[in-house]
């Protein structure tokens, strides 16, 4: 496990961070401004395992920064396993791509925000802070973003559970047998799918729910 060194020994009065990212420079740019000023101590991990490690032995977390495309993490499932281990106050996402579509899930979720890694350095204290007075953030670009083309929250629950076994390689068949349907009617369903997600076959069809955080990828 990585971390970063704090200027000073944590007091009551400073707000601990974690901050799960296994791109490093920019980790340690983000850390080494928030703790500039003493106010902020921040330890940094580059995988879903370190992150759980540190959120277990450690004391409580203010709050977690979280990249979902660092090594160990499976898509929205681990954010909401990090979510539900509840030992951090505040959890944010923090992407490079704040797709319209995996905001409004993670939110669904429980997430508290949203940080982008194009944002200011100058503006990320200011930030933090709102999160942690209890409300939640969603830079404009994600609010004012288009759906990409997709219609995925038009998904029904069968519909995502049927994608889900297509992209683990299961047959139309096979599928049929899982969820306890005829196979025509698994096709149709396939159908619909490819419809709402704009997509020509089912390949390109799991391509996009996957990019779109609508299935672990």
């Amino acid at each position: 496990m990585q971390y970063s060194v704090a200027s000073a020994q944590p007091n009551s009065d400073t707000i601990r961070i974690l901050l799960a990212d296994d791109h490093t420079l920019i980790a340690q740019a983000v850390a080494s401004v928030l703790m500039e000023n003493g106010r902020f101590t921040v330890d940094t991990v580059e995988n879903l395992q370190d992150a759980i490690t540190a959120m277990t032995d450690g004391p409580r977390y203010d709050l977690v920064m979280l990249d979902l495309r660092m090594p160990g993490v499976k898509g929205l499932d681990s954010l909401k396993r990090v979510i539900d281990m509840g030992t951090a106050e505040r959890i944010t996402l923090f992407t490079a791509n704040a797709d319209r579509h995996i905001v409004k899930r993670a939110i669904e979720l429980g997430v508290h925000g949203v940080i982008q890694k194009t944002m200011p350095l100058n503006s990320l204290e200011s930030v933090l802070r709102l999160i942690l007075s209890g409300q939640t953030f969603l830079p404009s670009s994600v609010i004012e973003a288009p759906a990409n083309g997709t219609d995925g929250d038009d998904l029904t629950e069968i519909e995502l559970l049927i994608l889900k076994f297509a992209a683990e390689g299961m047959t139309n068949k096979s599928i049929a047998s899982q969820v306890g349907l005829n196979e025509t009617t698994v096709k149709m369903h396939m159908r619909a799918i490819c419809r709402k997600l704009k997509a020509t076959n089912r390949v390109q069809a799991v391509v996009i729910a996957r990019n779109n955080a609508l299935i672990d990828f």
